[in-house]
């Protein structure tokens, strides 16, 4: 028996009652960004690969703390008692995320401070501290402060008459101590260091010195006559999660663009200091903050690490792993006028891997085809985050220019960049598009676009459905699948979603689409109990995700493993199941991917995912979230062909092999890293696709997929290929 939502009853599953079966999502997503720092401490790796993932690691835990973190405090402070399927408290998530946090910057600190600034030295990358420069580069400090930096900067007092100033998140600014002569008493002011200004000043000798260093060493012209007694760097993190009530708005551009102004104010949630603060301007930054003891964080070296991105940045491509240019697709190759792409797909689907498949010679020519192809008569696409200087968002302008019917679901709502994507709706409105500001109550998170075509037979649809945003500047580094088409039925499908989108519909059937909210979570759920229905040793899952929360569809797989299923699950980020549990999820096998390359691309595998002995395989925009399921616009396509699936088969082989990248989770949720192997997933795809271009022989990946163990189920690739543990640095 089931409930109307298709979840299963727990008195019918019988084992579902301890919530110890589920992993927090707060401290599993802490768990991800753990596996990123391990990439800044790993000493095999480019010193400036090392660099990057420091300021990676802590670019990603901005935003956790003024979303996730900030979403605690708020429970916490409306008394909301409630728990999440894992059983901890607002709380006690709390607690917890603060002691990891600290364990963590530790560790962020003795992987810059103590290993990676020194061996940087060496090749010629000198971080330098002022007190380290001779005369000639302090002489040239001082000139580049008089002429650029001290006409800008504003000092702010802070005594009765003069209040304590906001201080705007993520901005660095200096607490100021100074004493009057003239009376002895000591004073507080802040500074804040102006955001136009680069992190780091190269001086004559091409050391890098931090720019508050250098505001610091000059404070004496900003407080003339007074004695500075010290001024040390800190940083607030404020909650900056909208709390758009978008079902009642009713205007949704207006109402997002009033939240974006409200939430340069929202509570401040964390102070990062320099460790040599003393105790006097802590307090008042406390206090004045109203901030909690335990949400101060000190740090040696520098605050705000991902500033380090300036000195990624630098052109000493020695230091950096060695980029690849994505290839052009086989059947995309050596298009003409009277050869072009529209022709290419009616021969026939094509799978895009991004990096590895450039984006560029994909996705952004088959729209740009589009808008110059004078027999296109409509392109409709939906746009959740794309680069600012879009080459797709121009195409769209230059085909509503030339008389196409443009529609374009831009959604205001895509977190972080809501203002970005307001710009771009007003530009495509100018010109001519048709805009539709997302839905209320819901986010447009799918990545789709249809393009109608005149030909000679009638009216064609070509389309694209992939996992990655239209944003060509992170296709370059986001991995991502895509499926170009020109099938009837996903014409079809494509359709009538923009049609539910743009204007009213609620009973759609769909044929290769599965859609949220609506059918999917029914539609995987179905095919999870397929596997089951399979037989023992019939049954077989692989899914690979950014992220598994979703409670009622990881309580399927725990029964999918009960019954004998086998379940790979390659997740890049959150996962609350817990594998290799005795008696529930012994079948279970779940592992992550992290390395230069972000892990993006949501692929589905079931064995009989259409009928016993039939197998399915979709890729799309979707998680296995409840956000993703319930509360957003998805989709995912089926994808047919042998060669189709065949390189979505080795996407998931190459991942299910590596030894190198991978991490594998463990029934106590710790996460275990695999060394001193030869199989790296990043390597392995770059090779093959360049003997794709080539016409090379491909790689022996010695795929085990449906390979027999002689007893009734499958040869994993640990079996195939061993490789040793070892835990994450602590």
């Amino acid at each position: 028996m089931s409930d109307p939502d298709g979840s299963v009853e727990e008195s019918e599953l019988g084992f579902f009652d301890d919530p110890a079966r589920f992993t927090n999502r707060e401290l599993s997503w802490l768990e991800f960004n753990s596996r990123v720092l391990a990439q800044a401490e790993d000493t095999s790796g480019p010193l400036l690969e090392r660099l990057k993932f420091c300021a990676i690691y802590a670019s990603n835990l901005d935003e956790f703390f003024m979303v996730r973190v900030a979403g605690l405090k708020e429970q916490i402070a409306a008394g909301v008692t409630r728990t999440p399927p894992d059983g901890l408290s607002p709380l006690e998530q709390l607690d917890s995320v603060r002691s990891i946090v600290a364990r963590q910057a530790h560790r962020l600190e003795r992987a810059f401070v103590d290993r990676i600034r020194p061996a940087l030295v060496d090749h010629g990358v000198n971080l330098v501290d002022w007190t380290d420069l001779d005369d000639i580069d302090q002489a040239a400090a001082a000139v580049e402060f008089e002429r650029r930096i001290f006409p800008v900067l504003t000092p702010l007092a802070v005594d009765p008459g003069h209040p304590f100033p906001y201080i705007s998140s993520l901005s660095l600014n200096l607490a100021v101590l100074i004493l009057d002569p003239a009376e002895g008493s000591r004073h507080f002011a802040r500074l804040k260091v102006p955001p136009a200004l680069d992190r780091f000043y190269r001086l004559p000798s091409g050391a890098l010195l931090p720019v508050e260093q250098l505001i610091t060493a000059h404070l004496g012209d900003l407080f003339p006559g007074m004695d500075v007694v010290g001024a040390w760097p800190f940083r607030v993190t404020r909650n900056a999660d909208l709390t758009l009530n978008d079902e009642d708005a009713d205007d949704l551009l207006e109402a997002v663009e009033f939240e974006l102004r409200r939430r340069r104010f929202g509570r401040a949630i964390r102070l990062e200091v320099d460790h040599t603060m003393p105790v006097d301007a802590l307090s008042l930054l406390i206090r004045e903050l109203d901030i909690d003891d335990e949400d101060v964080f000190e740090f040696r070296g520098i605050v705000d690490c991902s500033d380090l991105f300036q000195v990624v940045g630098l052109p000493l491509p020695e230091l950096k792993a060695e980029p690849f240019a994505g290839v052009v697709p086989a059947p995309l190759r050596g298009l003409t006028g009277s050869d072009h792409m529209f022709g290419r797909l009616r021969n026939g689907d094509v799978l895009l891997h991004h990096p590895y498949d450039s984006f560029n010679a994909s996705v952004n020519e088959f729209v740009r085809h589009a808008a110059n192809d004078p027999h296109v008569l409509a392109i409709k696409l939906t746009l959740y985050r794309t680069s600012g200087d879009s080459p797709i968002v121009k195409s769209l302008i230059r085909a509503a220019e030339r008389g196409k019917q443009v529609a374009v679901l831009v959604e205001l709502k895509a977190r972080f960049d809501e203002q970005a994507n307001i710009e771009w709706a007003r530009q495509l409105e100018e010109a001519g598009v048709h805009v539709v500001y997302g839905l209320l109550g819901l986010k447009i998170h799918t990545k789709v676009t249809l393009v109608v075509r005149a030909e000679e037979d009638g009216v064609r649809r070509y389309c694209h459905v992939g996992t990655g945003n239209y944003n060509p500047r992170t296709a370059r580094i986001y991995e991502d699948v895509g499926l170009l088409t020109a099938s009837p039925s996903v014409g079809d499908d494509l359709t009538q979603l923009f049609n539910s989108l743009t204007g009213y519909g609620r009973t759609l059937d769909y044929e290769r689409l599965l859609v949220a909210p609506g059918a999917l979570r029914n539609r995987l759920r179905d095919m999870i109990r397929g596997e089951i229905a399979a037989g023992p040793g019939n049954g077989q899952i692989i899914i690979k995700m950014n992220s598994l929360v979703d409670a009622k569809l990881i309580d399927e797989l725990y029964r999918a493993s009960q019954a004998g299923v086998s379940i790979d699950l390659i997740v890049r980020g959150i996962c609350c199941l817990r594998p290799g549990v005795p008696g529930l999820s012994d079948n279970i096998r779940v592992r992550s991917i992290v390395g230069r390359y972000l892990e993006h691309s949501r692929v589905y595998y079931f064995a009989n995912g259409e009928g016993i002995g039939e197998p399915s395989y979709y890729i799309g925009s979707a998680d296995l979230m409840p956000r993703n399921l319930d509360r957003r616009v998805e989709a995912l396509v089926r994808v047919l062909g042998p060669e189709a699936q065949g390189r979505l088969q080795e996407i998931m082989n190459v991942c299910l092999l590596d030894d190198t990248l991978a991490w594998v989770l463990n029934s106590t949720g710790t996460w275990d890293r695999l060394t001193g192997g030869s199989v790296n997933t990043h390597d392995a795809l770059e090779t093959q696709a360049g003997a794709r271009t080539i016409g090379d022989e491909l790689l022996d990946l010695d795929p085990w997929m449906n390979r027999p163990n002689g007893d009734g189920g499958f040869v994993h690739p640990t079996e195939m290929n061993p490789a040793g543990m070892h835990p994450p640095s602590s």
